[in-house]
């Protein structure tokens, strides 16, 4: 069984592109040839080898997206829709690492990296999760977790550390042959984490690292792709039909086929901006920053919905303040917190709003009435008798109320006290011919009316003070 056995299961990195190419043959061959010839195959081979043959990932790889690129490279980026089979060949790109031929011999690497957003994403997706390390590593040559020092440790001794992309100090220190970073797109702190990370990749003669992410766009992974010595591989969900739900296909395809978003999250495109976007999504990352404990003005401002129920559309509730300090050009506002309420009974949105003005100590809630009409005010009084509420009525279409807010982030006088994809995905899907997504851009119309409020009608009625000479 040794030898057998453990020429079968090797990972090594040596491995050459024609056993590559053998290994996709057989895997072609046992999905299209007839019973009886498959039956003849596998009578041939040794029991070692057949009990092997799970674990040769080169031959059950759903595409040529989840193996390793040939050549000299650093970083191999792996862009995916959803379901593509993205954290599959990051864990079975670990095992090529620190596998060697036999359990105890030593691999290409020793020490590893293993980087999500959050520690518990880490440990459920890429150590635990059914496409994990764990679940991917044959029973001679599964690592052993070790809850307490957050770490798997090989038979060969190699080991891996997971670390939240959320505390890129805990990568100052350590020391790596090879790293894994999952999602890296949706990183809140992704500059600094990544950064963290290249000092931590010093060990061994050639490190290297794997990232797999749903290519949503920010200004990291756009540097990433475009960085000498990075490879990449990318494939459409539909591509790992064979190991997903023929009803999530489906009903994703219907839903999302067409849109931007769809484009992104299930065709795996790297989309940098729509033709005439009012907002691109790079510019979010250099409009990042923590509010001023002091703010001149709070509104919460609210976009309702049209209907009511589980299938209507979200209520957009943004909050936001400003600094006005100075002539209007001069004022700063910072996006607080995006409260939107996905879908439900119009109570249970009217009491969302209502708690985030308390929550934020506003000065005043503002609601589109066009559609509720009367409405919204009486449910927002049943909820808070005493709020301060402003009407507003959208004279004009959803672009031209976007424009001047569009221009205000131009000249960098807006700011984000958070990361909120939701809210700036949709943005980014508001061009001038139009809003490009799905359903309706409830959050953006909110942001909308939320600095129109504090920065647009201000300033229109701004005058400068008069100087009176004595």
């Amino acid at each position: 069984m040794e030898n057998g056995a453990a020429r079968a299961t090797s990972r090594s990195p040596s491995n050459s592109t024609s056993t590559r190419q053998e290994q996709r043959f057989i895997a072609e061959f046992l999905s299209s040839a007839p019973p009886e010839e498959i039956d003849r195959f596998l009578s041939e081979l040794s029991p070692n080898a057949i009990l092997a043959m799970p674990w040769l990932f080169e031959i059950w790889a759903v595409g040529d997206h989840q193996l390793p690129p040939e050549g000299d490279w650093h970083t191999w980026v792996v862009m995916g829709g959803r379901g593509a089979g993205k954290t599959r060949a990051g864990a079975e790109w670990i095992r090529t690492q620190v596998e060697g031929a036999r359990p105890g011999d030593p691999g290409r690497c020793r020490r590893v990296a293993l980087v999500a957003e959050t520690l518990d994403q880490a440990r459920e997706v890429m150590v635990f999760g059914e496409s994990g390390i764990l679940a991917c590593s044959p029973p001679d040559r599964r690592p052993e977790w070790q809850a307490t020092r957050k770490r798997l440790v090989w038979p060969n001794g190699a080991e891996a550390r997971i670390f939240s992309a959320s505390d890129p100090e805990s990568l100052r220190g350590p020391q790596f042959d090879c790293a894994w970073s999952d999602e890296l797109a949706k990183w809140k702190k992704g500059r600094e984490a990544w950064d963290m990370l290249q000092f931590a990749l010093r060990l061994g003669s050639q490190p290297r690292q794997v990232v797999t992410t749903t290519p949503r766009v920010n200004r990291l992974l756009k540097d990433i792709l475009g960085a000498t010595g990075t490879v990449v591989t990318s494939a459409p969900t539909w591509v790992n039909r064979r190991n997903l739900s023929d009803a999530f296909i489906e009903k994703v395809t219907a839903e999302y086929a067409g849109t931007a978003l769809g484009r992104q999250e299930i065709e795996g495109e790297f989309i940098e901006e729509l033709p005439g976007a009012l907002w691109v999504p790079g510019q979010f990352d250099d409009c990042r920053a923590e509010a001023p404990q002091t703010l001149d003005r709070v509104v919460v401002a609210v976009d309702p919905p049209v209907s009511s129920g589980e299938a209507s559309d979200a209520c957009g509730i943004v909050v936001a303040g400003v600094v006005l300090q100075g002539p209007p050009q001069s004022w700063v506002a910072y996006v607080l917190e995006d409260a939107t309420v996905e879908g439900g009974k119009p109570r249970a949105w009217a009491e969302a709003a209502a708690s985030a003005a308390r929550r934020w100590n506003a000065d005043r809630v503002v609601a589109e009435v066009n559609q509720g009409g009367d409405l919204v005010e009486s449910l927002l009084r049943q909820v808070d008798p005493l709020l301060s509420f402003r009407a507003v009525r959208a004279s004009r279409g959803k672009v031209a109320r976007a424009e001047p807010v569009a221009a205000l982030y131009e000249q960098g006088r807006v700011r984000h006290a958070g990361v909120f994809r939701k809210l700036e995905d949709q943005m980014c899907a508001l061009t001038r011919e139009g809003y490009q997504g799905r359903g309706s851009p409830d959050r953006a119309d909110a942001l909308v009316w939320a600095l129109t409020e504090l920065m647009i009608e201000p300033a229109r009625g701004w005058s400068a003070p008069t100087i009176r000479h004595l």
